[in-house]
């Protein structure tokens, strides 16, 4: 599992492509919904939770899948990119886990996985 205490902030730049690394993961019916990835490690939103994909390795054939279901947030908090400021954040806390960061650069879709969150998390 992912050291999110260590490794809290994830800068994360959209690419739906990064999806097929948790394609064998999907449960049936769930969909993804966005991903984003860094040069290795990303992210990978469903419709029912949120992957997130640790590539280990000098060759990165190793991979940590972290699976952070939406049920189990208490709380989140999202930042969208503004003008002069271009990245966005989403902080959400797990039960049982904490606090988990991720840094996004780019174009995101915030107010979507924001949506997401809300429907299963209220």
């Amino acid at each position: 599992m992912i050291d999110f205490n260590n490794k809290d902030i994830f800068k994360l730049k959209q690419d739906i492509d990064y999806a097929e690394k948790v394609t064998e993961l999907l449960l049936e019916g769930e969909e993804v919904v966005d991903a984003f990835k860094t040069m290795r490690d990303g992210v990978v939103f469903t419709n029912k939770r949120i992957i997130s994909v640790n590539v280990q390795g000098i060759t990165g054939s190793k991979k940590d899948f972290t699976s952070l279901p939406y049920k189990n947030i208490v709380a989140y908090s999202i930042e969208t990119s503004g003008t002069f400021d271009l990245d966005a954040e989403l902080e959400i806390y797990f039960s049982a886990l904490g606090k988990v960061r991720f840094e996004f650069t780019g174009k995101s879709s915030m107010l979507e996985i924001s949506k997401i969150i809300s429907s299963h998390a209220l």
